[in-house]
């Protein structure tokens, strides 16, 4: 760049000269054609000068550029970013238990329930007076299939049947968090009537129970008895108790591991447990 600013000022200079030397005479005449032709060479090798500077100035761009292409990350593909999204939401239509915020149905104030299982029939009769946040939970589970091929993986001779955590784990994953509130305990846990497991107030999410006996002594813990089981307890007092309770304290299945690997654990592990082959609403 040095170069070419040189050139220039010799340029302009000699341009100078000409106008000066053309006014004086022959000689100035013959001077100032040297000169002419002087600055045509100048102004000829500057121009020479100049382009190379300018090729040498977009060779560095071309490089800048492609170093920079190389560093900088490619934008987001937006027309992949939305298939994906596309995907997920079909998904979640072809699964709905994978969305548990968009099954809130209102239940009815009565429904019947009819469980078939690996051991027989029996049928739950939902009051949802008794406990309506707990009516309509179930309701929805139902109805959109969540119980089917569940195990009833704790049952203790004397005292109940646990169930509600489902085969798949994905499905065990969406509704972990999907807690609803404490209803109001209107009924009683005595035989046959059906309650939420918890682990504490507003913790009920899927796992049901029902009394073998008077469990009464729950009501005073937050246990709301939202249906009974109206036929078939004969089944219900046959479903398969040989493991017990469950880990730690018992020889039975850790929930933990129910919860994360699912029936693929269970029919590993725990190959005599019954289970919920359909439930389905019959009435109304």
């Amino acid at each position: 760049m040095k170069r070419v600013l040189v050139l220039l000022i010799a340029v302009a200079t000699l341009a100078l000269l000409v106008n000066y030397l053309s006014g004086c005479g022959g000689e100035g005449e013959q001077a100032s054609e040297t000169v002419e032709t002087g600055a045509e060479e100048a102004q000829e090798a500057g121009d020479e000068v100049a382009q190379t500077a300018e090729e040498a100035a977009e060779k560095v761009e071309e490089v800048a550029i492609e170093a920079e292409e190389k560093v900088t990350p490619p934008p987001k593909d937006s027309k992949l970013t939305e298939i994906k999204e596309q995907a997920v939401d079909s998904m979640k239509e072809k699964n709905p238990l994978l969305n548990p915020m968009a099954l809130n149905e209102e239940a009815p104030e009565s429904f019947r329930v009819k469980f078939e299982t690996s051991k027989g029939d029996f049928v739950i009769e939902v009051q949802r007076h008794w406990a309506p946040r707990g009516a309509d939970r179930f309701y929805n589970l139902v109805k959109n299939d969540y119980y089917d091929g569940v195990r009833f993986f704790r049952v203790i001779d004397g005292f109940m049947a646990q169930f509600g955590i489902h085969g798949d784990p994905k499905v065990n994953t969406a509704w972990r968090n999907a807690r609803i509130r404490d209803d109001v305990v209107k009924q009683s846990n005595l035989r046959g009537y059906v309650s939420y497991a918890m682990a504490g107030p507003n913790t009920r999410t899927t796992q049901l129970f029902i009394n073998y006996g008077d469990n009464s002594r729950l009501d005073g813990q937050g246990f709301a008895p939202f249906g009974k089981v109206i036929s078939g307890m004969e089944v219900v007092d046959n479903l398969y108790s040989g493991y017990g309770e469950g880990a730690p304290r018992g020889s039975g299945p850790a929930q933990n591991l129910v919860q994360s690997q699912g029936n693929e654990y269970l029919e590993k592990e725990f190959p005599q447990l019954d289970y919920v082959e359909e439930a389905k609403i019959i009435s109304p």
